[in-house]
């Protein structure tokens, strides 16, 4: 079987499926020099500018640099350093807008530059045989070097593959219109991108080494193979001019044969493919160490007066190379990063060079359909024609990635193999209805990305909250074992007979003892709160409390109950005169103005028939005193001398100055004392017959309850009705003073 390096030096390669044959238009560049542009007067430097990670910031606002000082460092192996373009002061690092298809923004090093273009201390190596493999990879990654192509995958990782590699292709067929980028810098830098193959043959030691390139470089197909002649295993492949032979899979299929199925690193088939600029950046990087801050731009289109390839640093802004380059169509601006076919629109001038940027198109309106001219075309219904398959290189269905995009459907693009599209504009390039396809499946890989991501730092906050409950768990049964253990070996020092078991066991009784005075001197301020509010009321009660007369002739069992029935009924009585006065006191705050409760001339006249009656009442068996006066006076001076000074004191002016509503409030009264009178009245009825003396016969009974029970209770009942009548006088007349004073004072 003919082996792949006898076809290729054969002249025969294998075909792709699909492609197409768009314009080239690459005349307007490609017989010009390379220019070197001028320092801007800014430079807008994104941290990250390749796939992966963002390196980490090592320099601060209004520090100064050097030309090739490092900015940031790379602490992964998919992160990649960047430098500092030219010397100057680091002025801002902010979000700005950066060159990609969504115009987000993300973080960016601004750097003004002081014009003196002063570089860091470097040192040269010229033989790059004398380093390791270990320091040439150090080299590269601290170079910040990644796929100047397109991709921008980091160059330290693709070229420290540990597998056997049998093809290093080096991508120069650059097949997409108006760059020349690639071309330009083989006719001119030949020998340093040898130098760049060279290394990389050294760390990879490959079988063969490839170098495809379209048949329409006629001079960098002329330098390559000058600088190639000595070489015997590098083979310069000049392969058919086709749209997207550039691709990676597509350029490895045309010169291998072999298809890279999907998912699948070209590196497990033992193949690695590095980008011409890429080659060329690794030699400067190795032998000069020289940092990635340059690159070639192709700067085109027929809206340009001078259009060429410039040596533009990173971070230049495109409007400044537009400028540069004679820019006319300043009104209507419509510029493009990358070439017709892959390249996206920018959301203005200001956007920055970074190190993937290939090319800058200024088309015309005439040039390119543009959305502000009226040559725009506008998107119209699919009509299902399949020329966007035919002509797909990915061999995919453009028709139902765009439906499924469309519909959100992410995993039915899963199933259709989205991320396979190299989103090479050749769908969208022979659809009649003018359908911008790719733009479709990059906003669908985008949110499949972000979703991802969601669904990557779900399942990490998922097994943090595991883990930091099992943490806990684990803590908590510690901790009880950490107490128990504490406890047994306490308990184990208090039984022992040491003196400091005693001082241990005393320490704790004295904190049992803090604990319980704690908790009593607690329910003492408590108790104390509670019983200030009431504590008049009940010195009253308790200077009326009923006592049982005691019949020297009865028996002592009989005087005990007597007594004990006594001390309940007097219970009782102190409730309902707490009850009274409590509601009478809400009443008299809740008004608006403090109305007070006085009884009248017929509340008076009550009181006093309702002695009489307790006088026509007397027993002739009370053992207190022999006349109804001796009672009342015994009834007046168990009281407190202030309620009783209060009573006699009450006089008609108070009377006369209440209003209307201070009537209302003493009648309201008066009948709650009456009220009170009666109750205490029947209670003390109810429970007459509670009072006989107990016996062996029931003859006994009755005569007690006969003689003696009866004048006891009218007794009590007397007491009652004339203690409410003089509390009621009291509280009438503090109340009354108190309006008074209120009154004076409006």
């Amino acid at each position: 079987m003919e082996s792949v390096i006898e076809r290729i030096k054969r002249g025969s390669f294998s075909q792709f499926h699909g492609g197409i044959h768009p314009p080239e238009q690459k005349f307007l560049t490609c017989s010009k020099p390379i220019a070197s542009a001028q320092i801007p007067e800014q430079l807008i430097i994104p941290i990250r500018q390749h796939i992966g990670q963002a390196g980490n910031v090592m320099v601060k606002v209004g520090d100064k640099v050097l030309k090739g000082q490092i900015l940031s460092d790379c602490d992964s192996p998919m992160s990649v350093p960047i430098h500092a373009p030219t010397s100057g002061t680091i002025t801002a690092i902010k979000s700005m807008a950066i060159p990609h298809p969504s115009g987000l923004s993300e973080a960016c090093i601004i750097l003004t530059p002081d014009g003196e273009d002063t570089w860091k201390q470097r040192h040269i190596c010229p033989d790059f045989h004398s380093l390791s493999k270990t320091q040439i990879l150090e080299k590269i990654a601290n170079a910040g070097i990644s796929g100047m192509g397109g991709a921008g995958f980091p160059t330290q990782v693709k070229v420290s593959t540990l597998a056997k590699i049998d093809y290093l292709i080096i991508n120069a067929a650059e097949c997409e219109p108006y760059i020349t980028a690639d071309d330009l810098l083989l006719q001119e830098h030949s020998p340093t991108i040898l130098d760049g193959i060279k290394i990389l043959d050294h760390l990879l030691t490959p079988k063969n080494i490839l170098i495809g390139i379209e048949e329409n470089k006629t001079k960098a197909i002329s330098a390559l193979k000058k600088a190639t002649a000595d070489i015997d295993h590098i083979d310069v492949c000049v392969i058919p001019t086709k749209y997207p032979s550039g691709g990676e899979k597509q350029l490895i299929q045309i010169l291998t044969g072999q298809e890279v199925p999907s998912g699948v690193l070209p590196s497990s088939l033992g193949i690695v493919m590095q980008n011409v600029a890429t080659c060329f950046a690794i030699a400067d990087a190795v032998i000069n160490d020289t940092p990635l801050i340059k690159r070639v731009v192709t700067v085109s289109g027929q809206a340009l007066e001078k259009p060429q390839n410039i040596w533009a640093l990173i971070g230049t802004p495109v409007g400044f190379l537009t400028d540069q380059c004679g820019y006319k169509n300043s009104q209507n601006r419509h510029l493009i990063m990358g070439g017709p076919m892959m390249g996206f629109s920018l959301p203005h001038d200001q956007v920055p060079v970074i190190k993937t940027t290939n090319c800058i198109l200024a088309p015309s309106e005439i040039e390119i359909a543009s959305p502000f001219s009226s040559t725009s075309s506008k998107e119209v219904e699919c009509i299902r024609c399949g020329q966007c398959a035919d002509v797909c290189p990915a061999q995919l269905l453009p028709q139902e990635l765009l439906w499924s995009a469309k519909a959100k459907d992410q995993a039915q693009l899963a199933k259709l193999n989205l991320f396979d599209c190299i989103e090479c504009g050749a769908c969208a390039y022979v659809c009649p209805s003018q359908i911008p396809l790719v733009h479709y499946y990059r906003v669908a890989k985008a949110e499949i990305r972000q979703q991802k991501l969601l669904d990557i730092k779900a399942e990490k906050a998922k097994v943090r909250f595991e883990a930091r409950k099992q943490r806990l768990e684990r803590e908590k049964v510690a901790r009880v074992e950490k107490h128990k253990k504490a406890a047994e070996a306490r308990k184990a020092r208090m039984n022992t007979d040491t003196s400091a078991a005693k001082s241990e066991k005393s320490a704790v009784a004295d904190a049992l003892a803090r604990v319980k005075a704690k908790k009593a001197q607690a329910s003492l301020k408590q108790n104390t709160a509670e019983g200030s509010v009431t504590s008049t009321v009940e010195m009253t009660a308790e200077s009326v409390v009923p006592v049982a007369p005691v019949d020297e002739s009865k028996s002592q069992v009989a005087n005990a109950i007597a007594r004990a029935k006594a001390k309940k009924i007097a219970q009782k009585n102190q409730a309902q005169i707490e009850s009274l006065d409590t509601l009478q006191n809400n009443e008299s705050l809740s008004s608006s103005q403090a109305a007070p409760v006085v009884i009248d001339k017929k509340a008076k006249v009550d009181v006093a028939i309702a002695k009489a009656k307790a006088n026509e009442n007397k027993p002739q068996a009370e053992t207190i005193s022999d006349s109804p006066n001796a009672q009342v006076d015994a009834t007046t001076k168990a009281l407190p001398l202030e309620i009783v000074n209060l009573a006699s004191d009450s006089d008609d002016k108070a009377t006369q100055a209440l209003n209307k509503k201070a009537k209302v409030a003493a009648a309201i009264a008066k009948a709650k004392a009456k009220a009170k009178a009666k109750t205490a009245a029947n209670l003390a009825a109810e429970t007459s017959f509670d009072r006989a003396e107990p016996s062996t016969t029931p003859a006994n009974i009755d005569v007690m309850q006969d003689s003696n029970t009866a004048a006891q209770a009218d007794i009590a009942a007397t007491k009652k009705a004339r203690v409410a009548a003089v509390v009621a006088k009291a509280k009438a007349k503090k109340l009354a003073a108190s309006s008074n004073k209120s009154t004076t004072s409006e």
